[in-house]
């Protein structure tokens, strides 16, 4: 049992006989940010902020997007520090791996794969919609009427345009990282050109009257008209919802072998990225609300519906044009992490060692980058895009649940585990009341980890009392209130112990706070999704454990890696102990003989 216990919770070191990475380094600080922005500005920036304020929060969702862009910047600059501390191929799965242990890492791998997989899928899906949409929808109809599938929990008919659409991505991306990374660039800078012209057409047909409308003009159901027609409410579940609009930027953090110097770059990239994108979302958002009445909108396509009302045809063709050009750069961005995942579990031997194998012409992993492609194609021809939309977000939020707890795991650690400290009652007291430690040792860091634990309980609690209690019920209120309290006195308790005197290129501010309200935000957010997302979720793990209990743990490398660890120290303390014992012996060492 001790022995199983020590393979889930093995932790991923540098092997001493590893060579250096085989993934070429050429990725600069505009490639990586152009990355984040383009596989984040993609069917969102189109079609989001335009489904939520038809029916969900009004004009107040451009407070939504500022919401869901604090919660993803806390997020990215979990992932930051990360990415400074471990510059790996891998994203969330190496940090895991390296900070928590090998079962936890493999958990988030796995979701990963799913997030990158529904990605891919949902936007390849997206796409032959727009484009079905300019040619009068007659390809859907031809399909529905040749070739339907009348199956429940499959999409009407087979899409083979986003089939063949995915399989030319992963032929592309398997031809090399730079290649596909200055194609990325241009669409990015087209996306980027299209929304430009959004702003400026539909900031000269802005009307600020229509974030003040009375409520007698409002049709019923459509809330109560003003700024926040929906109310606080309408404004918190836009969040939950705009939040999946900056889902993406993570994928930057994956390209840590194949950057340029990736410890100051990196971290660099995901901040300037979220700024570019709430910028982006929240200057679209303010010029679609006022250009149209909120509830006019048209929730599959916004921007030709408001341009149609303006008598604007040109702008609307050419923003149309645009949309295309982002949903394929969203949908590089989406699909170019996911082999590199699959490179990086297949080189720690938890998935099949084959998928680490790099093309000697191309480098890139050639096998992993195909698999991935024919996995993600047959999903987005068998799929429709609802069914793929409920699914992207669990494991995205899961995997940055865990990134936040890893932040504080490792900021109050001892480095060198060298200060050993027993867990007794009276150090804990003296630790927790007079704080009595000043460097991290083995009971502070104990002490983190069972605080870290515990918030999580409650702050998992507060959700649950959130969905029982009515928000303006006593019971609901005083409940939430201990709980709040609870969190925050726990917060502080983290907060008070010693952390690491590590140098980093670049640190969370406001540690505990940061990471412990990331972890809070994630979970809230986890608690809005539905009954079948989460048992979709969980057949995904399922599939997954069975992998790695019947493959993974048998053939990981860390067993190589531990092994060459524990012999080259055996051969440091025997070469250190030789000339003690001959001395001890009575013997004079060699050199000493020989130079009589």
């Amino acid at each position: 049992m001790a022995n199983f216990w020590k393979s889930l919770t093995r932790r991923k070191t540098d092997d001493v006989h590893e060579s250096e990475s085989k993934l070429a380094r050429v990725l600069n600080l505009f490639d990586l940010t152009a990355l984040g922005v383009g596989s984040t500005l993609g069917l969102g920036v189109y079609v989001l902020a335009g489904q939520v304020a038809y029916n969900i929060a009004g004009p107040a969702v451009t407070i939504s997007f500022l919401i869901a862009a604090v919660a993803s910047a806390f997020a990215g600059i979990c992932y930051a520090e990360f990415a400074a501390r471990v510059p790996k191929a891998g994203s969330a799965y190496v940090y895991s791996y390296v900070t928590i242990g090998e079962f936890v890492a493999f958990t988030i791998g796995w979701n990963l794969i799913l997030e990158y997989v529904i990605g891919t899928a949902s936007v390849a899906r997206g796409l032959s919609g727009y484009f079905d949409s300019l040619i009068d929808n007659s390809m859907s109809k031809a399909l529905n009427e040749s070739m339907p599938i009348n199956v429940s929990f499959l999409g009407d008919y087979p899409d083979f345009l986003s089939f063949g659409m995915v399989l030319l991505l992963a032929a592309l991306l398997a031809f090399g990282a730079k290649e596909s990374s200055f194609l990325n660039n241009i669409f990015t800078c087209v996306n980027l050109v299209t929304i430009g012209i959004v702003l400026v057409a539909g900031g000269m047909n802005a009307d600020p009257e229509n974030w003040r409308l009375p409520a007698d003009k409002i049709e019923e159901g459509f809330g109560t008209g003003g700024f926040m027609p929906f109310g606080i409410a309408g404004v918190m579940a836009g969040a939950a919802k705009c939040f999946y609009g900056f889902v993406g930027f993570d994928c930057i953090a994956t390209t840590g072998e194949e950057a340029i110097n990736p410890k100051r770059n990196i971290p660099l990239a995901i901040v300037i990225s979220l700024i570019i994108i709430f910028l982006a979302y929240f200057g679209v958002s303010t010029v679609l609300t006022m250009m149209l009445p909120y509830y006019l909108q048209d929730p599959d396509a916004p921007f030709p519906k408001a341009f149609d009302e303006v008598g604007w045809y040109t702008i609307k063709w050419i923003v149309t044009i645009g949309a295309v050009f982002a949903l394929c750069t969203s949908l590089l961005g989406a699909m170019f992490p996911l082999p590199r995942i699959l490179y990086a579990m297949g080189n720690d031997g938890i998935l099949f060692k084959r998928l680490s194998s790099v093309h000697p012409h191309t480098k890139t992993p050639l096998l992993a980058t195909v698999v991935s492609g024919i996995f993600a194609a047959v999903m987005a021809m068998l799929f429709n895009l609802d069914q793929l939309v409920d699914m992207m977000s669990i494991g995205t939020l899961l995997a940055y649940t865990i990134v936040a707890i890893c932040v504080l795991v490792l900021r109050y650690q001892d480095e060198q585990m060298s200060k050993v400290v027993s867990v007794r009652a009276p150090n804990v007291f003296r630790q927790l009341f007079c704080n009595a430690y000043r460097e991290p040792n083995t009971m502070t860091s104990a002490i983190t980890k069972i605080g870290i634990v515990v918030f999580a309980i409650f702050a998992i609690i507060w959700c649950i009392f959130m969905k029982v209690f009515e928000m303006e019920a006593t019971a609901g209120i005083i409940s939430l209130s201990i709980v709040g309290l609870l969190l925050i006195i726990i917060c502080v308790v983290i907060g008070l112990q010693p952390v690491s005197t590590i140098e980093l290129t670049f640190k969370v501010p406001l540690v505990p706070f940061v990471p412990c309200l990331s972890v809070f935000v994630n979970l809230y957010l986890m608690f809005q999704l539905d009954l079948f997302t989460w048992i979709r979720f969980l057949i995904w793990v399922a599939i997954g454990y069975c992998i790695y209990f019947a493959y993974g743990i048998r053939n990981s490398t860390q067993i190589t890696r531990n092994r060459n660890h524990a012999e080259v120290a055996a051969n440091a303390l025997q070469s250190s102990n030789y000339p003690q014992q001959h001395e001890n012996r009575g013997f004079e060492p060699d050199w000493k003989a020989e130079n009589g």
